[in-house]
Formats: structure tokens, sequence, C-alpha cells
């Protein structure tokens, strides 16, 4: 009997072994916008998540979208688990099946979110702004207001822009006299469409335009650019960790969430959604501060970043002042039209 018990002992040990040995080997497969933030995620969520729980992370960045998230379902190849989504993408892809519903009382408490922060499909991993940056070392007046990014004769040069027409419309309608709460009510006009796009050509020739997010404070770094729009984390990150004299101007930020999303396919879904449930408790919400300056979505993680970091965040209240929350739904209804008036504006 005793032996027939040791047996059973050994076999149920050898057993847990391998599960604890599977689990260690389980790799979720994340894909993001690379660079700052993912640097960060790794230290604020990645390296904490792999250590109580034995799964690794092989990231990838991308430029946002949904064309290849869209292909892999139809082609049921999914080699993603876990996205790194801007809102109207998470919207559109939540839209069409292709990311998996959220359980949201699996996240706690859901009324210690900032609203809106939860969607069907989607929870927010932070709150990040888009500013335009400039090199304190190589302007001796400070720009101070989006008209500024727009006076080619108080500051003359190149200007830094994301190939998009997001953010883009926004400040050329701020740029031309609308009121930032009143931006998306115009915008929403054909009348208003033409207006930004008027605007625009003031400075056309003067745009460089970037792609990938590690593209803006380099063209400053490099002085291709004398004044750049940049996602706030990513000059933070240049000024603190590289040391870089740049200064991000706070008029007319437009603000948004990032959102994590399991794509509808993922193999590792199960272990995503545990990860999204880790990644949005307090403490590990207002740790991703510390490596760079976006805010956590949770109203009771503020409490929990250090005083002296939050005004580097988008939330600060000197910061806030004419900030813009980007319209969502309205980039989800709107992009495609836009977008291609947009690509076929950059060729005339």
């Amino acid at each position: 009997m005793r032996t027939h018990i040791k047996a059973q002992c050994a076999a149920l040990a050898v057993l847990a072994f391998a599960t604890v040995t599977t689990q260690a080997a389980e790799t979720l497969s994340v894909v993001t916008f690379g660079g700052a933030f993912e640097a960060a995620a790794k230290k604020a969520w990645f390296d904490p998540f792999t250590q109580s729980t034995g799964v690794t992370f092989s990231t990838e960045s991308y430029d946002g979208g949904l064309a290849k998230l869209s292909a892999m379902e139809q082609a049921k190849n999914t080699t993603w688990d876990l996205m790194d989504l801007e809102s109207n993408d998470a919207i559109t892809a939540c839209d069409e099946g292709l990311l998996k519903k959220i359980d949201k009382n699996s996240l706690g408490k859901t009324s210690d979110f900032i609203p809106g922060s939860i969607t069907d499909c989607a929870v927010a991993s932070m709150v990040w702004s888009t500013v335009y940056a400039y090199d304190t070392s190589k302007l001796k007046t400070a720009p101070a207001t989006v008209n500024d990014f727009f006076d080619l004769q108080k500051f003359p040069g190149k200007r830094g822009l994301r190939k998009s027409p997001k953010v883009a419309m926004e400040w050329a309608l701020i740029a031309d006299g609308v009121d930032p709460k009143d931006v998306y009510k115009v915008l929403g006009t054909p009348v208003g469409v033409d207006r930004a796009f008027k605007k625009l050509d003031t400075i056309k020739k003067n745009i460089v335009w970037w792609e990938s997010g590690a593209q803006a404070p380099q063209l400053l770094a490099d002085g291709a650019v004398v004044m750049v729009q940049a996602y706030n984390g990513r000059i933070d990150d240049a000024v603190k960790r590289d040391q870089k004299p740049f200064k991000a101007v706070w008029d007319g930020q437009l603000y948004d969430f990032e959102w994590w999303g399991i794509p509808a396919g993922a193999k590792h879904a199960d272990t995503a959604a545990k990860f999204i449930v880790s990644q949005a408790q307090p403490k590990a919400s207002a740790d991703l501060s510390k490596y760079i300056a976006y805010a956590p979505p949770r109203k009771d993680a503020i409490p929990l970043v250090d005083k002296q970091r939050l005004a580097d965040l988008p939330t600060a209240p000197d910061n806030f002042k004419r900030a813009v929350q980007v319209n969502a739904s309205f980039w989800a209804d709107n992009a495609d039209a836009i977008n291609k008036r947009f690509q076929a504006w950059l060729t005339q």
C-alpha cells in the first residue's frame, strides 16, 4: 500500500512539475507601438508578471491600424495574444468582431476607473497625450501655443508631424481660431474639414512627416525640425533618459486612452486576460509613470504616483487647461473618408 501511495505521489509530483514547466514556457505575443512605452511597460508590467507567473513576453512593434489583425483573423492564423491599441482602432476592432469581449467583473471595482476607460472589448492601460516640443537650446523665443506651431514668420523652420490627419486636423482648426471645446463640432462638417486642410496648406511645404513614434524626438535631436508633434512620453523619455534640452508645449494637447485588447483568435487568450487584470490593479497602474510620463486610468491609482512626477503627466492641472480629448467615435466613423482625402492632399 505504501509503495502504491508513493508511486501515486511521485506521479502527481511529476504532473505538477510538468504543469509548472508548461506555464513557465508559455509566451505571450504582444504587439505595441514600441520605443519608450514598450520599455516602460516591460519594467512596470511585463517583468513583474513574468516573476509572479513564469509567463514570458515576445514583443513586436507596429504603427497601429487593423489591416494585419484582420488578415490574420480571416486566415484563422492569429499570432498575437495581446494588442496595444489606439481608441478608434479599439472601437472598430470590437465592432468588427476582431477582439474578444472583456470580463469586466474580473477587473474589480470598475467605478475606480476613469469614466470611459473600460469598453466591451478593451481596458485602458494609460492616459497619454500628443503635444509638440522644441529644443530650448536652439530657440531664443519659446513657443507656447498651437498657433505658434503654425506661425512660420515668428518661428521659421521645419515642422515635424505624424503622417496622419488625426491631431493635425484638430490643431489646424485650433490655430485657425476654433475653441478647443468646439473642435469636433466644426470638424464634423464639410466646411470644417475644408478649413482644416486650408490651414495645413500654410505650413505644408515646411512639414517633415514621421510614421514611427521614435522618429519624432530623433527629428528634433538631429535639427531636422524646429518643432515636432510627439507623444508626451517620448519627449519626457528623451529629457529624462537622454538628457535632451527639449520642452513640451501642452497648449491644445490631444489626450487619449491607450488600450489592451485580445485578438479573437489569440492562442493564449486566458493568460492575456490574466495579464490585463494584473496590470489594471492600482499599484501596477501607477507604476508605469515611474518609467514614462503617462497617467494611470484608475482614479485610485493617482495617489500612488510620486507628487513630483504628477507635473509631467497629461492630467496635471497646469497641462490640462486647453486639453482636447480625442473623439474616438468621430475617428472611428470618419477615419476612412478623411484618410482618403489626406492621402490625396499629400500628393497635391
